[in-house]
């Protein structure tokens, strides 16, 4: 999924949870910053294969995948909040809609995925993911402000 999809899913977790401050900063963290790894890989992609738009190419790292649970979920603990979980969770099953390879438990293991609903185009998964956030955020934001 793209940046935008993933901003409005974490909004709208954010609103319905009513997160405020550190555990705000926490929801946005897991929920959008773990694609960082796209800034720190882009390096290598333009090594690889310069400025065309090549799809398919692996953008994720281990901080993306699954297998990033082994230190979330001890993280949750010590900070005593189920927030990092929760967005990160999201994330990743966002993620794992569309079509791309994916190495859930890297780089324990080379196992490769494509995910789930597979048959249905990534962008028809994107538009209508980003249509249904776009109202429910519109939604919880006004019933927030008329209570």
């Amino acid at each position: 999924m793209t940046i935008f999809t993933h901003v409005l899913a974490t909004t709208l977790g954010a609103q319905a949870l009513e997160l405020r401050g550190g555990q705000l900063a926490l929801a946005y963290a897991f929920g959008v910053g773990v694609d960082i790894d796209h800034a720190i890989k882009a390096p290598f992609y333009l090594r690889a294969v310069g400025f065309r738009d090549k799809r398919g190419y692996y953008w994720r790292s281990s901080l993306q995948e699954p297998v990033a649970l082994l230190w979330i979920v001890p993280l949750s603990v010590f900070l005593g909040t189920v927030i990092p979980i929760v967005f990160f969770v999201m994330h990743v099953a966002m993620d794992y809609s569309v079509r791309f390879e994916k190495m859930p438990v890297y780089p324990y293991s080379p196992w490769v995925t494509r995910g789930w609903l597979t048959r249905v185009p990534d962008k028809v998964k994107e538009g209508i993911l980003f249509a249904v956030l776009v109202v429910l955020n519109l939604l919880v934001y006004w019933s927030r402000r008329h209570v």
